[in-house]
């Protein structure tokens, strides 16, 4: 705990030091168009999404894999429980492969969204999990294993390459470009957890790119790539001075989560927590998502449907069996929509307000 304690006051320390070295980009939203922005919107609260049937973003975008019967399906509960908003990863390879194809499955997906009253986050790049990802036919789920088949994107080396950039600058405008002006887009997540995977500051070239590609498409809707890491100076004050809305994660018990939004809100912006909820690290719903709606801050938890991603596991305790696990890490609902535990559907439901 004290060690803890050193270490919470020691980022509060740079933080703020670093953020004013930060390189501003032009094109950075206002605070106060920011805040007209999130005024605009209901108290956002929803989910990570991917479909149970996915093992990984490649498996839910490539056209053969593809499941608009299954998303139609499980965004329904999700609308049935008073969510508003999905947080879904994009891949590049998926675009690489068949780039009209990918765009086409992102607007049907968008439209399966909407008629179900959802707004989308899409993200873009993310540094977690497997260092390579493959187009074709995805590996099964390692018995046990969180996220065994989760593909980084661009992946590692690719993503401190910047022999690779022209190729992944063309991705991120086309699909910017498509979408600029899309209402059933909430934000765009540019980059999840640069640095991850060991690669620290390594990432935050293509983190710097990627912001630089979105400001000169310039879209209708807000940037942002969430806060995740307290002792990555360089790469958090990056983040935090060109986001529009400042989003972050945070899998911490209560006290601990309320000591870095508090910080965060130093910022004077509106605020979405993108990832949170982690049962036996003492993130729950009964004692994080009534503290973020308290704070007028967006509630994004990890994991809807519990399903291939096998993320009822704990990151770094698998269960080789297969066996359920006596506390379930993140989801919400089996696959045949009944929840993991009822108490917290129905909380889930009162604080969104759904009758």
């Amino acid at each position: 705990m004290k060690r803890k304690i050193v270490y919470v006051l020691a980022f509060l320390a740079t933080f703020t030091f670093q953020s004013v070295k930060a390189q501003e980009l032009k094109g950075k939203w206002p605070a106060e168009k920011a805040k007209s922005w999130y005024a605009q919107h209901q108290w956002i609260t929803g989910c990570n999404f991917l479909p149970s049937n996915a093992i990984n973003q490649l498996e839910m975008w490539q056209k053969e894999t593809f499941s608009p019967a299954l998303i139609d399906k499980e965004l329904g509960w999700a609308e049935a429980m008073g969510f508003n908003t999905m947080r879904v990863y994009l891949h590049s390879l998926a675009w690489k492969s068949d780039p009209k194809g990918f765009k086409d499955r992102v607007d049907q997906y968008l439209t399966i969204a909407n008629k179900h009253q959802i707004k989308t986050i899409f993200v873009f790049f993310d540094d977690c999990w497997n260092k390579e990802g493959k187009i074709g036919t995805q590996p099964a789920p390692k018995p046990g294993v969180h996220n065994s088949g989760w593909a980084q994107d661009p992946g590692d080396p690719y993503s401190s390459q910047q022999k690779t950039f022209p190729e992944l600058e063309k991705y991120v405008k086309d699909v910017l470009t498509q979408f600029a002006k899309d209402e059933r887009i909430l934000l765009w997540d540019l980059y999840n957890e640069p640095g991850n995977s060991g690669k620290k500051v390594a990432s935050l070239p293509l983190l710097k790119s990627i912001f630089t590609w979105a400001r000169a498409v310039a879209p209708s809707q807000p940037i942002s790539a969430g806060i995740w890491a307290w002792d990555f100076e360089e790469l958090n004050a990056f983040q935090a001075i060109n986001s529009d809305i400042i989003t972050y994660h945070d899998y911490e018990a209560p006290e601990w989560h309320k000591r870095v939004l508090q910080m965060l809100k130093t910022h004077d912006r509106p605020m979405i927590c993108t990832e949170y909820m982690a049962r036996t690290k003492n993130s729950r719903f009964s004692n994080i998502m009534p503290m973020l709606k308290e704070e007028k801050i967006g509630a994004i938890n990890w994991g809807f449907v519990a399903g291939k991603s096998n993320t009822i596991y704990e990151w770094s305790k698998p269960l080789p069996d297969g066996s359920e696990p006596y506390e379930w890490f993140h989801d919400i609902l089996r696959k045949d929509g009944t929840p993991y535990r009822k108490d917290e559907v129905d909380l889930i439901k009162k604080l969104n307000e759904k009758k």
